[in-house]
């Protein structure tokens, strides 16, 4: 197969023996069928930002029949369209597969198809989520920019776009949001010392749980006349169904939409906790119109959905590496600064089962270990990452900072943080704190949603 605007299309040998179509439109022995490339081509994958021998996933979005018996493929890709001509005898393809490709030079390499499986519905799920992400700090920042100015409605006939008015947002997304303003943590009451009393360990593991990672879990858990738990996740589908209603529109028009996305999410979608960023866009003091609010919305949405289907995924392939965790978690928490701006926390929670009586170290505890990387971006102390394990009784931590100040005001603070932990009954085994940043927790998972364990 080749790119759209190179070379006419040359057939594919037979599987028993694939070829390679290059630039020069010669097949090279004993590679995988391929789509070549020209320099229209190679374009197109600078486009995409596909460094090589990078793979990527992509979906067949349709297959087209050309004049003389060709084929075409209308892939998606990172959130772009891309055409392919698979020539006279296209791969065995479908509408709706997911595909595998690397990029090897100017040329897509087909390395193969999503494979059925146990997980594969999940694995599906989450693959096609992944290039429709919006950051959640700059969605949140936007929503609650248009709590203030309104949003601009549709035009109606003859009317130019910037006549448009502003409107107050409907009343139930007002109090929507301004619910989810109340309930979300503040970063000037969390006073230090307050992590050691219960009521405070209470209010964290609720902030944990209406993050929108147990969204449905919560809501198969609350009886049928109960009111619905808050939770992040169900508090934008409901500004969504004000939204749609105030437009009077049913919800099949919010899945006709194409949801914004974010480009820090298309680089490494699976990356998680991510190296912090300077997230809340600059406010242009323009409101936004309900149609951007509404894909917005659909890109914040995909986003809660992409972390639950990860961690679901995560964990449905325990034990199937060594040393890999039983348990995973990834979760993201909204905050705000005492100036009223949002701001997201990450944090991936992991379990590792306890070690066997044959494999277990002597004096070493046998029961789970548990593992927290934590990851935030604070105005004055910039980037801060937490790398805590904790095997009862023990625990240990590595604070990163990359501000020289941070560095030094934590190592103050390294014996405070000592004695608390003492106070709390664990031994602490290591405390130390470093300049810079982590090296990124890779998953393989992007990898493998392609192999015989999907």
């Amino acid at each position: 197969m080749k790119l759209n605007g190179g070379q006419s299309p040359i057939s594919p040998k037979q599987p028993a023996q694939p070829q390679t179509v290059g630039n020069s439109g010669k097949p090279a022995a004993g590679a995988s069928p391929e789509i070549g490339a020209a320099p229209s081509a190679r374009q197109q994958l600078a486009r995409l930002k596909l460094a090589n021998r990078e793979t990527v996933l992509a979906k067949v979005a349709d297959i087209l029949h050309q004049k003389g018996g060709s084929h075409e493929l209308l892939l998606e890709l990172r959130g772009q369209s891309l055409k392919v001509n698979a020539g006279q005898r296209p791969p065995d393809l479908s509408v709706g597969d997911l595909i595998k490709v690397m990029r090897a030079g100017n040329e897509l390499q087909l390395i193969g198809k999503l494979a059925g499986g146990q997980e594969s519905s999940v694995a599906r799920a989450l693959a096609q989520r992944l290039p429709w992400q919006q950051n959640l700090q700059a969605g949140l920042a936007q929503l609650f920019s248009a709590l203030q100015l309104g949003l601009k409605s549709p035009p109606q006939p003859g009317q130019l776009p910037s006549t448009m008015n502003a409107q107050p947002l409907p009343a139930a997304a007002q109090q929507v949001l301004q619910n989810l303003i109340n309930q979300l943590p503040r970063a000037d009451a969390l006073l230090p010392g307050a992590g050691k009393a219960e009521p405070m360990a209470n209010q964290v593991r609720q902030w944990l749980s209406e993050s929108g990672l147990f969204s449905e879990a919560r809501l198969l858990q609350t009886s049928t006349s109960a009111v619905t738990p808050p939770d992040l996740k169900l508090a934008l589908a409901k500004v969504v169904s004000a939204l749609l209603a105030s437009q009077n529109q049913g919800p099949e028009q919010f899945n006709r939409l194409t949801p914004l996305t974010s480009n820090d999410l298309l680089q490494a979608p699976l990356q998680f906790p991510r190296a912090p960023t300077p997230a809340t866009p600059q406010n242009t003091g323009e409101p936004a119109t309900v149609g951007q609010t509404l894909r917005l919305l659909a890109g914040m949405l995909n986003r809660i959905t992409v972390n639950q289907l990860h961690s679901q995924t995560l964990n449905a392939r325990a034990g199937a590496e060594p040393g890999a965790p039983v348990n995973t978690l990834l979760i993201e928490v909204p905050w705000l600064t005492p100036q009223q701006e949002p701001r997201t926390a990450q944090l991936r929670l992991e379990q590792y089962s306890q070690e066997k009586d044959d494999n277990k170290t002597p004096g070493r505890s046998s029961a789970s270990e548990w593992r927290l990387a934590l990851s935030m971006d604070l105005d004055e102390a910039g980037p801060l990452h937490f790398d805590v394990t904790f095997r009862p009784p023990s625990v240990s931590a590595l604070v990163w900072a990359e501000k020289q100040t941070t560095l030094r005001a934590v190592h103050r603070e390294l014996p405070l943080l000592r004695q608390s932990l003492n106070d709390l009954g664990l031994d602490v085994a290591d405390l130390d704190c470093r300049r810079g940043s982590p090296g990124q927790i890779q998953t393989r998972l992007e990898h493998r949603l392609v192999d015989t364990k999907a």
